[in-house]
C-alpha cells in the first residue's frame, strides 16, 4: 500500500464515537468513498488497522490523502445524508445507482371542479393525489387509456380546457363526457372521478357492485342506454380483475427486490405489486464498487428508496444489513411504516422468484449487449483509424417542419450503450426557416461551450447525421471554439437513402469512406445515427405541439383567462374571432376599445 498522505494517528485519535459519515478523498480533492458509522471512530479505525481488507479496499487506501466527516444527530441521520452524498459525488468506490430518470405517475388533480387524470413524472409536490409508480411510461399510458375507456374522466390540458366552447375529439369517441362545454353535470363527474380512484386503488369489486346497483337503477326507470353504458363497465372492470392475481394483501403496495451478480456486475430486478396488482418490473445495473451481493442490495435499497419513498412492504430476495435502520429511513422518508422481509412463503414468494429471474435474466442479457458493442466499437476503431476503441461517441442530428419549431439533438454511446443521462435537446433558436448548417453549428457551439465548461466529458468521436454541408458546419463550430485533435464524420445516406449505402464524410478527408453492409462498425454508427434522429423527431414533435396548441390570444397582453373565455363565447371560437371587427370586439364584455385593437391586429396581422 502507497505511503499516505496525512497523519493517520493524529487523525484517528481526535475521531468523536458519535453516529455520522466520513468521507475519503483523493490528492485532487475528488471523493472516492462515502460511509455512514454508528461510531465514527471505530469505523474509520477498522481501515487502517484490525480486520483484514480486501485487495480492491487497499487499492483505495493508498489513493486517500484525506478524510473527512460530518457528525449527525442520529445514525438514520447519516443514512439520508449518507444516501445524499453518493448522489451528488458518485465516488469510485461505492456501490453507485445509475437511476437518471424518475417513475411515472397517474396524478389526479383533485383542486379543480372537474379533476383531470394525467401522466405525470416527477417530485410528487402538486396538489392532488399520485397513483404507482408504475414500472414504465408504457404501462402508465394503458392505465389511462382504460381509464378512459372506462369512466370517461378528462385528460386535457387545463388551457385547452378551459378555451373549448364545443366538445372536441375525444367526447366524439366516447373518451370523455364533456364538462369543457357543460355536457355532464359536476355531481356525475365527480362520481366517475370517484369510480376511478376506487379502480386505482384496487377496490374494484366495491366498484362492480356499485355499477350494479345503479345498472338496476337505470333499467327499472328505463334508461336502456345508460344501463348499458353500466354493463360495460362491469363487463370490463371484471375482466380486469380476472386477469391479476389479489391476494390477502389486496390493500398494500409491495415491491419484489432481488439481486444477482457476482464480483463488480450486478443486477438487481424490482416487481412492483399496487394493490395485489402486478404491475410489472425494472431492472438496476448498480456499479460494485467495494461490496459484496448482501452489501450491494442494501446499499441499492437505500439509495433507491430514500430518494423517492418506499412501498408499505419490501421483499428481498436475502437478508440486508442494518434492516432496522432502513425501515427507519424509509418510514421517515415515506411518512409511513415500511418492513423489509426475505424467507417469505405463497404469493410473495412468488413474486420474489419473479425478481429473482428477472435479475439472472437481465444481468445475462447485458452481459451479451456489452460483449456486442465492444466489438463494435473495436471495428469503428479499425476502420476510421482511431488508434483505439472509443468509449465516447456523441451524434447531432436537427429535426423541424418546414423550419418550425427546430430541435437539435445529441445523443451519447459509451462502452455499454446508450448514455441515456447525457442525451440533450436544443431548442434552436433566431434561424432563417429551414436553415439546417445553421441550426447544426449552434447546437454543436452550445453543447461544446459547456464540456469546455467541465459539464461533460469530451467525446472520442463526433458525429454528424448529414453531409459535407453538415460536416463543414459542425468543424467551423468546433473551430470557433478552439476545440482541435477531435474525429469528425458525417453519416450521410446513400442515393436510395436505405439502409447499408451510408457515406461516411471524414474532417480532412476529400474521398468519402463507404463501409460494406455487414460490418459491425456500419451498425454501431446505424444504430446511433437512427437513435439521435428518434430523439431530434420526439423533441421537435413536442415542443410544434405545445406551440400549436397554445392559443395566440394567450400572447396578447391584458387579455387573462376570463376576457378569453368571454371572447370564445361570444363568437364561438378563434375563427369568429377572426371575422370580428374592433367595433364587435369592444362590445364584449370587459373589452375595451383599446384591447379589442390589440386583439384584432394580432388575429390579423398585416390587415
Amino acid at each position: 500500500m502507497a505511503e499516505p498522505l496525512f497523519d493517520i494517528p493524529t487523525f484517528l485519535a481526535s475521531l468523536p464515537g458519535k453516529p455520522g459519515v466520513y468521507r475519503m478523498l483523493d490528492a485532487d480533492g475528488r471523493v472516492l468513498y462515502v460511509g455512514k458509522a454508528r461510531q465514527l471512530r471505530h469505523r474509520v479505525q477498522s481501515y487502517f488497522h484490525g480486520r483484514a481488507q480486501t485487495s480492491r479496499t487497499l487499492v483505495m487506501l493508498g489513493q486517500v490523502a484525506r478524510i473527512e466527516i460530518t457528525v449527525t444527530a442520529s445514525e438514520t441521520e447519516a443514512l439520508l445524508l449518507e444516501s445524499n452524498l453518493i448522489k451528488r459525488h458518485r465516488p469510485r468506490y461505492n456501490v453507485l445507482l445509475k437511476d437518471d430518470k424518475s417513475f411515472p405517475y397517474i396524478h389526479l388533480a383533485t383542486g379543480h371542479e372537474f379533476p383531470r387524470a394525467s401522466f405525470y413524472r416527477g417530485t410528487r409536490k402538486l396538489p392532488g393525489r399520485f397513483f404507482g409508480p408504475y414500472p414504465s411510461a408504457v404501462a402508465t399510458r394503458e392505465t389511462l387509456l382504460l381509464l378512459q375507456k372506462l369512466f370517461r374522466v378528462r385528460q386535457c390540458e387545463d388551457t385547452f380546457f378551459a378555451n373549448r366552447s364545443r366538445p372536441c375529439l375525444q367526447y366524439q369517441i366516447h373518451r370523455c363526457t364533456g364538462p369543457c362545454v357543460g355536457l355532464i353535470s359536476r355531481e356525475d363527474y365527480a362520481r366517475d372521478v370517484a369510480d376511478t380512484v376506487r379502480v386505482l386503488d384496487g377496490r374494484n369489486t366495491e366498484v362492480i357492485a356499485d355499477l350494479g346497483r345503479r345498472m338496476e337503477d337505470a333499467s327499472q326507470q328505463l334508461k336502456f342506454e345508460q344501463a348499458a353504458r353500466l354493463r360495460d363497465q362491469i363487463a370490463m372492470l371484471k375482466q380486469i380483475q380476472a386477469s391479476q392475481t389479489v391476494t390477502r394483501a389486496a390493500g398494500q403496495d409491495i415491491d419484489a427486490v432481488a439481486i444477482a451478480g457476482s464480483g463488480q456486475e450486478y443486477c438487481v430486478s424490482v416487481v412492483f405489486v399496487r394493490a395485489g396488482r402486478n404491475l410489472g418490473s425494472s431492472n438496476y445495473f448498480p456499479k460494485g464498487g467495494l461490496a459484496g451481493e448482501g452489501e450491494a442490495l442494501s446499499a441499492f435499497l437505500a439509495q433507491y428508496y430514500l430518494a423517492r419513498g418506499a412501498p408499505d412492504e419490501i421483499l428481498v430476495s436475502q437478508a440486508v444489513e442494518d434492516v432496522d435502520l432502513l425501515e427507519s429511513a424509509m418510514r421517515e422518508r415515506s411518512s409511513h411504516a415500511v418492513r423489509i422481509r426475505c424467507g417469505v412463503r405463497g404469493t410473495r414468494a412468488r413474486w420474489l422468484a419473479m425478481a429473482r429471474t428477472n435479475a439472472e435474466l437481465g444481468l445475462s442479457m447485458r452481459a451479451s449487449s456489452r460483449a456486442s458493442v465492444t466489438d463494435q466499437l473495436e471495428a469503428l476503431a479499425r476502420e476510421l483509424q482511431l488508434g483505439r476503441a472509443p468509449t465516447r461517441i456523441e451524434c447531432f442530428d436537427v429535426s423541424h417542419t418546414m423550419g418550425e419549431s427546430a430541435v437539435a439533438s445529441c445523443v451519447v454511446f459509451g462502452g455499454e450503450g446508450p448514455v441515456k443521462s447525457d442525451y440533450r435537446r436544443f431548442n434552436l433558436r433566431d434561424l432563417t426557416p429551414g436553415d439546417d448548417y445553421a441550426g447544426l453549428r449552434q447546437a454543436v457551439e452550445r453543447r461544446f461551450t459547456r464540456i469546455l465548461r467541465g459539464e461533460s466529458p469530451m467525446p472520442d468521436l463526433l458525429l454528424i447525421d448529414g453531409g459535407p454541408g453538415q460536416l463543414h458546419a459542425a468543424t467551423g463550430a468546433l473551430d470557433s471554439l478552439g476545440v482541435q485533435g477531435l474525429v469528425v464524420a458525417a453519416v450521410a445516406k446513400g442515393a436510395d437513402r436505405k439502409a447499408g449505402q451510408e457515406r461516411l464524410f471524414l474532417a480532412g478527408q476529400e474521398v468519402p469512406l463507404i463501409l460494406p453492409p455487414d460490418s459491425p462498425a456500419l451498425r454501431l454508427i446505424q444504430r446511433i445515427r437512427d437513435e439521435a434522429h428518434r430523439f431530434a423527431i420526439t423533441g421537435h414533435r413536442q415542443s410544434r405541439e405545445r406551440t400549436r396548441r397554445r392559443s395566440p390570444l394567450e400572447e396578447i397582453p391584458g387579455l387573462g383567462p376570463k376576457r378569453r373565455t368571454e371572447l370564445l363565447k361570444a363568437f364561438g371560437g378563434l375563427q369568429g374571432i377572426r371575422q370580428a371587427s374592433i367595433e364587435d370586439l369592444a362590445k364584449v364584455h370587459g373589452i375595451s376599445r383599446q384591447l379589442a385593437s390589440q386583439v384584432f391586429e394580432r388575429m390579423n396581422p398585416g390587415s
